[in-house]
């Protein structure tokens, strides 16, 4: 049985109607770069994003952001759209450089911008949530050293303060950062995002001033005696041996979990790092230090400042290995993929290795596995003491065509989105306290490194023409925003 046959099966069986509770959110994201264009305009300047996607072999297609969605003009259409699909709650990121450009003083043009969308989603009746740091550096900081260099923390809290002082009246909900695991290793140790930087263990001082960046604006709002929602959304997984009997694939686990998931968690929600991670990372060094040694006294405080909410992002668990396969039976491996030479995104990982286990897989071939986001809710609910949680992504690429009446059909996206949304209900009625739901994404858009090949949206973006075609599984995920009830989700 083919992959697609699987999923097509188990989707087609029938499933009971799952209810979930009174005021529970119902949302869409989004991110600046990924869907808004206008790049030099309005005062933006450079992000570390316009400058790789212009490295040969970075993106494929040598795609761009120069363009996107266009959001920036079509914004108001944009929000009609979401008010359409009986949206409660809409989560965006600002851009940095259109905000503060280069770094510097702050520009009125772009924080008007955000003004106004956030009016017009208010006007609407849906809720704003903003998320601060989605990626796009500013080139001129990056000049500097970009996240390894301490001083990009503190530039972070001024632009941050900056964009709260002009906004805080209106918006409920404020999210520091947006996946620092991927900023941080796919950035600065493998290579695989912008700013491009292959070093290592540079990764780890990356993403220690990612969270000290996080730790100075809660902290400094926690001073003013802010009333919103503060918290910070990490992109998390469930690591699991590829065989359990395996030593070297038990050990793989264990470090992925440490190098993705404990490498933030701990810090954030325990203020300390795990014993083990210094023993991982044993014998990096970056610029011929040990990446513990650019911790300071205090930082740990401020990091671990406590959380509203905590956003978890989830689209794939991961089945690790410490021995060789066969190329074609790793995962990504039947994808286009940058032609751009990369390396391993895990400081101290080893051989690290991730063969299929057999799951369906979506367009970019990740695997489909929602019981893995239950495992991972409840072991957060069980490990560590957190906040409120809300799912601020999750969502899947396929390979979605127009039909002749202009309709999108994509059923197999609708099959991941409901799945998901049952492994959320079946966690909540497990004590984990969910109180929200965020599709990945709104738009069809830029998908980073691999251009405009991959579709995550719920509404289709014809990239001629720029217009917007609610899909299948928007017109569904509406249904359900506007009942808070999945009844089928085949």
């Amino acid at each position: 049985m083919t992959t697609t046959e699987s999923a097509t099966s188990t989707a087609a069986a029938p499933r009971a109607e799952v209810r979930f509770p009174p005021g529970f959110l119902w949302g869409a994201a989004t991110a600046s770069y990924q869907i808004e264009g206008a790049a030099a305009e309005g005062g933006r300047t450079p992000s570390i994003w316009d400058t790789f996607a212009r490295v040969p072999g970075a993106v494929v297609g040598g795609d761009n952001g120069d363009v996107a969605c266009d959001h920036y003009y079509r914004m108001p259409d944009d929000v009609a759209l979401m008010a359409s699909l009986n949206l409660g709650a809409y989560r965006f990121s600002t851009a940095w450089p259109r905000v503060r450009p280069d770094g510097g003083a702050p520009n009125q043009a772009g924080i008007d911008f955000y003004s106004r969308l956030v009016d017009q989603l208010l006007g609407a009746g849906i809720t704003p949530w903003v998320t601060l740091y989605h990626w796009d550096l500013p080139q001129a900081l990056e000049d500097e050293g970009g996240w390894t260099n301490r001083d990009t923390a503190y530039r972070f809290a001024e632009y941050a303060l900056t964009l709260y002082d002009a906004l805080e009246d209106r918006v409920p909900y404020w999210t520091t950062m947006n996946e620092p695991w991927c900023s941080a290793f796919l950035g600065y140790t493998g290579g695989q995002h912008a700013p491009g930087r292959q070093e290592g263990v540079a990764g780890l001082v990356a993403a220690h001033h990612l969270m000290l960046g996080h730790g100075l604006v809660v902290d400094e709002l926690r001073r003013r005696g802010s009333t919103a929602d503060l918290g910070i959304t990490l992109n998390l997984t469930v690591a699991d041996p590829f065989d359990p009997t395996e030593p070297a694939d038990v050990d793989a686990a264990h470090r992925v979990d440490h190098l993705w998931n404990r490498v933030f968690l701990d810090p954030i929600l325990r203020g300390s790092y795990a014993e083990e991670l210094p023993t991982i990372t044993a014998g990096l060094t970056w610029q011929g230090r040990a990446w513990e040694d650019f911790v300071q006294d205090g930082d740990l405080a401020l990091i671990s400042t406590p959380l509203d909410v905590l956003g978890v992002n989830y689209y794939h668990g991961d089945g690790a290995s410490g021995r060789p396969h066969p190329a074609d039976d790793l995962l990504g491996s039947r994808v286009e993929a940058p032609s751009r030479s990369v390396r391993s995104p895990f400081p101290g990982g080893g051989d690290l290795t991730f063969p299929r286990r057999g799951y369906p897989v979506t367009g970019l071939d990740w695997e489909v596995q929602p019981e893995g986001l239950t495992r991972l809710l409840v072991r957060l609910h069980e490990d560590y003491d957190v906040p409120p949680i809300y799912i601020t992504e999750n969502g899947a690429a396929y390979d979605d065509a127009v039909s002749p009446d202009g309709s999108v059909h994509d059923p197999e996206r609708w099959g991941y989105i409901g799945s998901h949304l049952r492994a959320v209900h079946a966690a909540m009625a497990a004590g984990v306290d969910v109180r929200g739901y965020f599709a990945w994404s709104l738009l069809d858009n830029f998908e980073w490194a691999f251009g405009y090949g991959q579709r995550f949206g719920i509404v289709h973006v014809d990239y001629e023409t720029l217009r917007r075609t609610p899909k299948t599984s928007a017109l569904r995920y509406a249904d359900v925003a506007a009942t808070s009830t999945l009844v089928d989700d085949r």
